[in-house]
């Protein structure tokens, strides 16, 4: 039996390595553009830029430093000048594309940057391993603009996980959904009808404005915005805005929201305030053929029919009043019930005729008693 020499005993001590293989290393010289290891073999081990890291032109010596320890791939036993081709970069996609089908198969809840907005979603980066997120499955509402995740962090699911195919698809959608839902049931089991809630104005429609009470829209129609007359929602109010009023109505998941609160309710006195033959001060509100509505206080609107304007005859409320004109009138009918007020402007106009009469009635007796007593 031969004895070995000194070179094939040297050999016999280094490890053998294959392609494909994990080794472990440690740094002995970096340069701008490669990284140098010793990785225990007969060869040192060469991590090119390109398979360090994606990004272009990084210098490596602001990364790396010598003594550093670290893993790679071996692509290349023997890259042509003798050296073993090793590359971090792969390995730790791999390692991130196994710890995503982890993920996937937990549905683990993931977080991460936004890296890239793009015209169909937004691309996330875990351990190099790019992850794309739909727009459609962005949020649970039309997101029209995007941009203003970029940079950001979020949480997501992985809904689809195919890394052959190179595609791995991110869900957010699903967990604000989710998250929505455990609110709303917290929302529905605290609250009841007629109690006070705030919330935030989320739209607002010609018909009411949807207020958001944390787990739950509201509805606050039109008709429940004031006691007064709103004619246009949105004059009134503005998205973002903080709302104050009280559950009306719960009907399964939708809530009926109101503003007219029972304290401040114009008719709480109105027997009072509007008793027959009380002479009151209004505003024109609007006009029709048979009549004007007057304005009393804001919710307490009064009837001037067009046969009690004057004591001519008045063809049309519009050919004597004008919106927001002032006007005083007398109260000839009040009916609580059906919240009805009858004015008359004619009657002011008969009492003042009267009074006039009185006057000169008055003024010529004065007159005869001064003739008499001339005599």
């Amino acid at each position: 039996m031969s004895e070995m020499s000194f070179e094939q005993m040297l050999e016999e001590s280094f490890k053998t390595i294959r392609n494909g293989e994990v080794v472990d290393g440690t740094v002995i010289g970096v340069k701008p553009d490669e990284i140098i290891l010793n990785i225990g073999y007969k060869s040192d081990g060469i991590i090119t830029r390109s398979e360090y890291t994606n990004e272009a032109n990084v210098d490596l010596t602001t990364l790396i430093s010598v003594g550093d320890t670290m893993e790679a791939k071996v692509l290349k036993v023997n890259d042509g000048e003798g050296q073993v081709l090793l590359s971090y970069k792969r390995l730790v996609a791999e390692k991130g594309s196994k710890r995503l089908e982890e993920a996937y198969n937990n549905q683990e809840v993931l977080r991460a940057k936004v890296a890239q907005v793009l015209d169909g979603g937004l691309s996330v980066v875990m351990d190099d391993t790019r992850i794309f997120i739909p727009a459609s499955l962005v949020s649970d509402t039309y997101e029209k603009d995007l941009g203003k995740y970029e940079g950001q962090e979020i949480e997501f699911v992985i809904s689809e996980f195919n890394p052959r195919r190179r595609r791995i698809i991110g869900d957010r959608k699903q967990l604000l959904l989710a998250r929505k839902a455990e609110l709303q049931r917290e929302l529905f089991e605290r609250i009841q009808v007629g109690d006070v809630v705030e919330g935030t104005v989320k739209n607002v429609t010609d018909f009411g404005a949807f207020i958001d009470l944390g787990g739950a829209d509201g509805l606050l129609h039109i008709s429940e915005m004031s006691w007064g007359r709103v004619e246009n929602p949105k004059k009134v109010f503005k998205v973002g805005q903080t709302v104050r009023a009280f559950i009306k109505d719960i009907n399964d998941t939708k809530i009926a929201l109101s503003m007219k609160f029972e304290d401040e309710n114009p008719w709480k006195d109105a027997a009072e305030k509007y008793a027959v033959g009380t002479i009151i001060h209004g505003v024109v509100a609007r006009m029709t053929d048979f009549g004007a509505f007057v304005e009393l206080a804001p919710g307490v609107d009064a009837l001037l029919h067009v046969s009690q304007i004057s004591r001519e005859h008045v063809e049309k409320p519009s050919d004597v009043l004008k919106i927001g004109q002032e006007i005083d009138a007398k109260i000839v009918d009040f009916n609580e019930a059906e919240k009805k007020i009858s004015l008359s402007m004619k009657a002011l106009a008969d009492v003042s005729q009267e009074t006039e009469e009185e006057v000169a009635e008055t003024e010529d007796l004065d007159a005869q008693e001064e003739y008499a007593d001339e005599e």
